[in-house]
């Protein structure tokens, strides 16, 4: 009898052992994690009910919209940014999770709120985020029902510029009304995850603690294209048992072919405990991520736990090689240098402001790689992850900030700003087009770079991205830095501007010959500094077309003759600010920022093609390009100037197969025709290189009469979705009868819309500037405008009128957009593919060698010898002077033996106001004589080739004193832009002060 039961127990205990192991099998195989698209069916309130937070209260009569939506959107460009308004607003939402979804673990995850929120599931508050930069991330396991119960998610925002933290009572310093432009609510993409008691986490650090998955590349091998990849996932089991856990890596490349496949060593994971799994191998065949190249693959996490997986995290990342040293900027052993712009995070467009669908953003972002622009700077606050991705796609540069103004702070504002670098390099750190890591659009202490240098040190250690701040040039810890507007030179550290060329000009005017005959500077000002001061000469942010490419031109030429290959010192760069308009702090007679290369609608300026044709490669010219400015419809009888900008070494006009000869060069891009008489017919511009060759040409034709009016779309290459979110543009033109556009139309347009979808409208210069009108007028005869989906897949027609013109119509048609109780699987960004129009990363050399910094081996001074130094010491921040009188006016260098002597280049104080009367002696023979440039940094003096061993400046009078540069100061009102105007130290009639000083031989 005892046998027999020691025998039954026996066989029980093996088969519950059996069952237990099927079941745990069983749970393990249905526990892969779901990430669930949540944008869809949310309602809108804007104001502050109360029980709005309640699982019953009756939303019944509230708004329905699909996110990303800010409750004020339809004011983008129609509200000066500091009218934008603010308050409460609700966002409620019923969703009901799928039968077959049964996993433990549930999470919200909301790429953004603003400015804050307070977030309920049915009923019960389970956050509350405050600092409207970030992502928020929610554990709401324990509230929410399982199927088919339904549940509910309630989030009250609160976009109020004075915004105070709730405990610590401090004001956030991005909240600011000049930068960062308030759409308020839920702007941004919301997803739901579902997952296994023991799971990978979220890199959602400020919430929820966790720091997800980090994949990076080491040991790179360019030209044999292979890398060790590795993959680190923090894993965290909230199981009641412990677990022996290990990682299964896959790798596929952008077409989903299986490239490689890895495990890590398992490791036991203790209930409720917390581990950071690995694995690593060495992967060839790569494709490196480059500019203009957005190659990306996807790597899969899988956590496998007793042969079963249990968890996988797909990452969509991508591989490349970066160095930062010799003053310049490597990107997968090339140098690169920074061609780019300083764009507001906002990236924003009429009547939607910032939250349009991803492939949007990718048309805007790839515009940027169009224009043959490298990188973006965005500015003051973290991007959206949603434009960080599409950066990876297009193959577009990140300069990713973290959250500040335009200073340093201390107490807890600099607190906040760590928690923000810290949250937003988690986030972003698997981003591969993020190179750089910014601290502050102002440079900050060295105590307060550190703390962010340990920042991206304990949570991106390999990701290749440096870290840095505006200005920082005699830093010893950023590694990289660059001051706005001026020109940066260094051995070390990458120096590159981190705005530039701020002035604006609206796409109407062509130029002074044009209706509306917009002559240049011309339309006053309603902008202020953040002060208050009223800006006295506004004639720098009212151009027309042709002054402001021209301007673009000039203010890059500073940059183009200190690139890479010019001396041992080098300027990386530098960021134009901006690329599109923005509804943010303006100076012009708009209410909006106009200094965009397209407009809010990503129509192109003149501008966009001046930048195409500068920075047609990696450093020096790889391409040759030529662009016309302007159009050739005139008046009779009209004589103007034409300007080609140009890549060629000459440019040759013809006007009907006739030659106009040569233009005048300046600024090495420019070509000026000075008075060209306008008649009908073909206008061409061709380019020739050194020996006589035609590289490249533009053409321009005469419009006939407007007869018609046409209409073009740009949808996303996906399918216009019925999801209420996603937008197309409808362009439409008047043109003549053989379709060509009419560049000088100005003619008022109406639209009509039916089927299903939501006018937007778009923008132009008159009331409101016409945001969200059925009737607006075309712009050199061309506008846009946005229409949205509904949630109902059909057919939409646009039809565009206008007085004495043949009206146009266009179809489009929605597609169905698959979801069920609020959830779907089809996320964003879905079947969008990266860009890679530019190929992989060429194995040449970027750029030539064109001059040789001399080595000086002894520096000798009228005064101040123990100074003397400091004019030779790649430091910006430190200056040779002498005592104010003209016989100690002088500074020799020396070399260990005679050279040739070029050019020399010189940085003097006060660089952008005071010109300096100097002769330049080599062993006592004087090679050049007369003033000194004002400028924006550096100057280069090209002197008579002479042989010598010496080099002496010599003050030879009084130097003058004069602005060249429009008295321009930092938006504070306050701050003097030349970092050694010191009013009681600099002394124009006896002093010579120079900051940086460098003597050249030619490379032939």
């Amino acid at each position: 009898m005892i046998l027999f039961e020691f025998k039954n127990r026996l066989r029980y205990s093996l088969l519950l052992c059996v069952l237990l192991f099927v079941s745990q099998q069983t749970t393990y195989a249905q526990a892969t994690r779901q990430t669930y698209n949540f944008n869809a069916g949310w309602k809108l309130y804007v104001g502050d009910p109360e029980g709005g937070e309640q699982a019953n209260y009756d939303d019944s009569k509230w708004k329905s919209v699909t996110l990303p939506y800010a409750w004020n959107e339809q004011e983008a460009f129609q509200k000066d940014i500091r009218e934008l308004s603010t308050g409460i607003a609700w966002y409620r939402k019923t969703f009901v999770l799928p039968e077959n979804d049964r996993h433990p673990k549930i999470f919200l995850e909301f790429e953004g709120v603003r400015q804050t929120g307070e977030f309920y599931v049915n009923g019960t508050m389970v956050g509350l985020h405050e600092n409207g930069v970030m992502a928020v991330g929610l554990d709401i396991s324990q509230l929410v029902k399982p199927y088919p119960a339904i549940n509910v998610v309630a989030v009250r925002t609160d976009n109020d510029w004075e915004y105070h933290e709730r405990f610590f009572k401090q004001k956030y310093q991005w909240s600011d009304k000049n930068f960062n432009a308030n759409y308020g609510g839920l702007p941004k993409n919301v997803y739901l995850h579902t997952a296994a008691d023991v799971y990978q986490t979220l890199p959602l650090y400020s919430t929820l603690g966790t720091t997800g998955v980090y994949v990076y590349g080491t040991d790179y091998n360019i030209p044999e294209k292979s890398a060790t990849i590795h993959v680190e996932s923090e894993v965290k089991n909230e199981s009641s048992k412990a677990v022996v856990a290990g990682l299964e890596i896959t790798v596929n490349d952008r077409d989903g072919r299986e490239i490689a496949n890895f495990k890590g060593t398992p490791r036991m994971i203790s209930p409720n405990g917390i581990q950071t799994l690995s694995a690593s191998e060495a992967v060839s065949g790569l494709e490196f991520w480059s500019w203009g190249y957005g190659y990306l693959y996807q790597v899969t996490s899988k956590v496998v736990v007793d042969g079963a997986t249990i968890d996988e995290v797909p990452v969509t990342t991508g591989f490349r090689k970066t160095a930062f040293q010799n003053g310049m900027v490597y990107l997968n052993d090339r140098v690169i240098m920074m061609k780019g712009y300083a764009q507001r995070t906002s990236n924003e467009w009429p009547a939607v402001g910032m939250s349009v669908p991803a492939w949007l953003s990718d048309y805007s972002n790839h515009l940027m790689v169009e224009s043959n622009g490298n990188f973006v700077r965005w500015m003051h606050i973290t991007p959206w992850k949603q434009d960080v991705e599409s950066c990876d796609r297009v193959g577009l540069i990140q300069v990713m900030p973290a959250g500040d103004a335009e200073r340093d702070v201390t107490g807890r504002r600099w607190d906040q700003r760590c928690e923000v670098m810290r949250d937003a390099i988690i986030y972003n750190r698997n981003n591969p087009s993020i190179l750089f890591y910014e601290g502050g659009n102002e440079n900050i202490s060295e105590e307060h770079m550190a703390a962010l240098k340990r920042i991206r040190d304990t949570y991106d250690p390999n990701g290749g991205r440096a870290i840095g701040s505006r200005e920082m040039l005699d830093s010893k810890v950023a590694e990289y830095g660059g001051e706005m507007l001026y020109i940066n030179k260094s051995a070390g550290k990458p120096l590159f501007a981190t705005e530039y060329s701020r002035d604006e000009g609206l796409r109407k005017y062509w130029d002074a010959y044009t209706p509306p005959y917009h002559k240049n500077g011309e339309g006053g000002t309603f902008a202020h500094n953040v002060n208050g001061s009223k800006v006295t000469d506004a004639s720098a942010y009212n151009h027309n077309q042709d002054s402001h490419a021209i301007e673009n031109v000039i203010r890059w030429y500073d940059y183009y003759i200190q690139r890479p290959g010019t001396g041992t010192r080098v300027s990386s760069g530098g960021a134009n600010i901006i690329f599109s308009d923005t509804n943010t702090h303006y100076r012009g007679a708009e209410n909006y920022r106009r200094s965009g290369e397209v407009d809010p609608m990503r129509l192109p300026k003149d501008n966009f093609f001046a930048h195409q044709v500068m920075w047609a490669g990696w450093v020096d010219l790889e391409k040759q390009l030529t662009h016309l400015i302007g159009h050739w419809n005139y008046e009779p009888g009209t004589v103007k100037p034409i300007y080609v900008v140009s890549g060629g070494d000459k440019v040759e006009l013809f006007i009907n197969g006739k030659s106009q000869g040569l233009g005048e060069n300046s600024y090495r891009y420019l070509y000026t025709f000075p008075a060209v008489k306008w008649e009908a017919g073909e206008i061409k511009a061709i380019s020739y290189n050194e020996a006589g060759e035609a590289v490249s040409e533009d053409v321009i034709n005469t419009a006939g009469e407007p007869v018609a009016l046409k209409l073009t779309s740009v949808q996303s290459p996906v399918g216009f979705k019925a999801n209420g979110a996603d937008l197309a543009l409808i362009q439409v033109e008047v043109v003549d009868k053989d379709g060509q556009r009419c560049p000088t139309a100005l003619n008022p347009i109406k639209f009509d819309l039916s089927g299903e979808g939501e006018w937007l409208g778009g923008i132009a210069k008159g009331p409101d500037n016409y945001v969200g009108a059925t009737t607006f007028p075309v712009e050199c005869g061309v506008n846009r405008a946005l229409i949205r989906s509904t949630t109902k897949a059909g057919k939409i027609k646009v039809k565009a009128s206008a007085a004495g013109l043949e009206s146009a119509s266009i179809g489009l048609e929605t597609i169905p957009f698959a979801g069920k109780n609020g959830l779907t699987t089809e996320l964003p960004s879905a079947g969008l593919k990266g860009n890679l129009s530019k190929g992989p990363t060429p194995s040449t050399p970027s750029y030539r060698v064109s001059r040789e910094t001399i080595a000086i081996t002894a520096v000798k001074a009228g005064v101040n010898q123990e100074t003397a130094l400091n004019s030779i010491d790649d430091n910006e921040m430190t200056e040779w002077t002498n005592d104010g009188k003209m016989s100690t006016g002088w500074i020799t260098y020396e070399f260990a033996k005679e050279e040739q002597i070029d050019a020399v280049s010189l940085k003097m104080t006060g660089w952008r106001r005071t010109s300096y009367p100097i002769d330049i002696l080599v062993d006592g023979k004087k090679v050049w004589e007369g003033e000194t440039a004002r400028s924006l940094g550096y100057i280069l003096i090209p002197v008579s080739r002479t042989v010598g061993k010496t080099v002496t400046i010599r003050l030879t009078g009084a130097g003058r004193d004069e602005d060249a540069f429009q008295n321009m100061i930092e938006l504070s009102g306050n701050k003097e832009l030349d970092g050694f105007k010191d009013p009681e130290g600099m002394d124009t009639k006896g002093q010579l002060r120079i900051v940086e000083a460098e003597i050249f031989k030619k490379v032939e």
